[in-house]
């Protein structure tokens, strides 16, 4: 890796880090960057998976005081999160990458629609929550699949199911799918550490500077009120669905 690369991929990781803290879609600037340095995107796309997960970590001590008081949803969200990257991740070694990156434009723009629709669908489902804990865990399953086969923009769908199954602030529910987003990172990071083709200078490099932005990313999207935040995180969703949509 030359100076130059280094610093790129640094830096891309610091942005990744922090985007993914905020709002979600950091790996759609650090995976094309790996792809763009000469990485087939396969390999990118593991190496990015392990590199970035350090960000959970880094939003994890941001939002400590915010998750402090969400132990119980963490303890049951938490293993259905590293249930299913562990199915996405066995999904991406098993079959060929383009059957499901197809549909993933769709699932993005779909959790865009979700979230600005939030406060009207959590309405809806006021009275009945046995109906809104059995779509928020299979939900979580569904995200936890995709974020295993392919990371980038899992956090956007995590917070817009959030929103509109949990009962609580923007902020805080941004604050639980940090660690739900990190643990489908480091899962699926460890099996393709051992069965995929990771390129770990990258990873050396990544790893780091995500820790440091998606620290960075909680103190930045404390301060955001609940609708900008919103906004920033459809904005970053539908960029996201564009970039598959056009990759692909």
């Amino acid at each position: 890796m030359s100076l130059r690369d280094l610093l790129l991929v640094l830096s891309a990781g610091i942005v990744a880090g922090t985007a993914n803290t905020i709002a979600g879609g950091g790996s759609l600037l650090s995976f094309p960057l790996l792809v763009a340095l000469g990485l087939p995107p396969l390999d990118a796309n593991v190496t990015n998976t392990l590199g970035i997960a350090p960000a959970g970590l880094g939003g994890v001590l941001g939002f400590r005081h915010e998750l402090a008081s969400q132990r119980s949803r963490l303890l049951v969200l938490l293993p259905i999160s590293a249930f299913g990257a562990v199915a996405g991740a066995v999904l991406l070694l098993l079959t060929p990458a383009h059957v499901f990156s197809r549909v993933v434009p769709l699932l993005i723009v779909v959790a865009c629609v979700l979230l600005l629709m939030q406060r009207r669908i959590a309405r809806t489902l006021e009275n009945r929550r046995r109906h809104r804990t059995w779509l928020l865990r299979t939900g979580t399953l569904v995200s936890a699949v995709y974020g295993g086969y392919f990371g980038a923009a899992v956090s956007v769908l995590l917070l817009a199911l959030l929103a509109v199954t949990v009962r609580d602030s923007l902020q805080r529910l941004n604050a639980l799918k940090v660690p739900l987003a990190g643990a489908m990172n480091l899962v699926s990071g460890l099996v393709f550490a051992f069965f995929a083709p990771v390129h770990w200078v990258y990873v050396l490099v990544l790893a780091p500077s995500t820790l440091v932005g998606g620290r960075i990313g909680a103190s930045a999207a404390r301060r955001i009120p609940d609708q900008p935040l919103r906004l920033v995180v459809v904005a970053l969703g539908l960029a996201a669905a564009v970039w598959l949509q056009v990759s692909h």
